[in-house]
This record gives C-alpha cells, sequence and structure tokens, in this order.
C-alpha cells in the first residue's frame, strides 16, 4: 500500500502509535501543521489525545480548523481519532463556551452512572447497517466524554458504558473513532487498511 497520509501535527497529541501503526500497512505517513498542506492532501489523521480546549485552540492558532473542516464537509479522506471525533462536534461538556468544528450539531458529555471514568480498555463496536469501514470488533477505548446523539447524516458504530454511545462515525471519505484503531489490534488494523485503500481510489 503506497498511500501518503499526513498527520496532522497539532503540539498536542502523540502521534507515535498512529504512525507505527500506518507504516505497518505499508503506508508512507508525512507530517504538517500547515494549512494549505492539509487542505490538499491525498489522506488526512487527525490525531486526538488531551483536552477539548486545547485542542480546539491549537486549530485555531494554526489556521487548521477551517482546514480540517472544509476536507470533512467535502467528504474528503479524513481520520479522526479519539478527541479527534469530539472536535466535529459543535462543543463538550469538558471546555463550556468553547465551539468545536461543528459539523456535527451535537454536544459531547461525560459519561455518567456508576461506571468506571474514564473508560479504559476493550469495548464491542456495533455498526449500523450500511457501514463503509466498521465492521462488528472489539476495540480500545481510552475516554471520559462521548457523543450519545445519533450525527444526521453519518453512519454509526455503537458502544456500550453506562449507557449507548457513538463509537465511531463515517461518511463519504470520513472515519471518525471514538476508540484507538491504532491500538485495537488486528481489527484496528483491519479498519485502518479499508479507510487508507478507500483514500487511493478516492
Amino acid at each position: 500500500m503506497s498511500a501518503r497520509p499526513l498527520i496532522v501535527r497539532t503540539g498536542v497529541a502523540n502521534l507515535a502509535s498512529v504512525l507505527a501503526a500506518l507504516r505497518r500497512l505499508g503506508a508512507e505517513p508525512t507530517f504538517s501543521s500547515d494549512p494549505e498542506e492539509v487542505a490538499s492532501a491525498e489522506a488526512v489523521v487527525l490525531p486526538g489525545v488531551g483536552a477539548f480546549q486545547a485542542a480546539m485552540d491549537a486549530l485555531r492558532a494554526g489556521g487548521l480548523d477551517a482546514a480540517i473542516a472544509d476536507r470533512a464537509l467535502a467528504g474528503r479522506p479524513t481520520l479522526c481519532v479519539c478527541l479527534g471525533l469530539q472536535l466535529l462536534c459543535e462543543g463538550s461538556e469538558e471546555a463550556p463556551g468553547v465551539s468545536g468544528l461543528s459539523l456535527v450539531p451535537h454536544r459531547v458529555t461525560r459519561f455518567s452512572g456508576d461506571v468506571c471514568i474514564p473508560q479504559l480498555g476493550w469495548n464491542y463496536v456495533e455498526p449500523d447497517y450500511g457501514c463503509r469501514f466498521l465492521q462488528p470488533g472489539h476495540a480500545y477505548f481510552a475516554n471520559s466524554y462521548r457523543l450519545v446523539d445519533t450525527p444526521e447524516g453519518w453512519q454509526v458504530g455503537w458502544s456500550e458504558h453506562g449507557g449507548r454511545f457513538v463509537a465511531a462515525m463515517e461518511r463519504e471519505g470520513v472515519l471518525a473513532c471514538q476508540f484507538h484503531p491504532e491500538l485495537s489490534g488486528p481489527w484496528g488494523l483491519s479498519l485502518l487498511s479499508r479507510w487508507l485503500a478507500s483514500a487511493q481510489n478516492t
């Protein structure tokens, strides 16, 4: 596989595991924090680790927010990981008053009830009928916040942790995962492989 996905360098995410997984699949990733390069890349990966406000501040400071939002709106190959999924929403309970990319008109909320917070470990992902990338299987999660509303216009995979929540969502060439596909064993690598293959055929 000769895809050259561009990994967005935000300064607030650990990129090593994503880089290793993509290389394992034969891809040749590059890094950039240049909005023009992000806008024109064949495929883009937005890794997400950390806090909602810090991530949005970093994206806006570098002019990356508009480049990523435009890609996702157009359905161009874009992979958003963990916090990356949450950034597509209009906001998060974690950071009151801070706007997200607002591609999904819902807010992210903290897990509630008698469950472990953060959710750390493996959980089952059940895709809705018609998903292009997602297949049933177990994925590795590390999150305290989640999206519970069905995003209109997206195909969704679901998990349960104190109630049903969005484990992943996809639309055209965009795949957003609340879990970490790069840490989800063979199942996660297979998911990444399908997304990379679709990017090459776009």
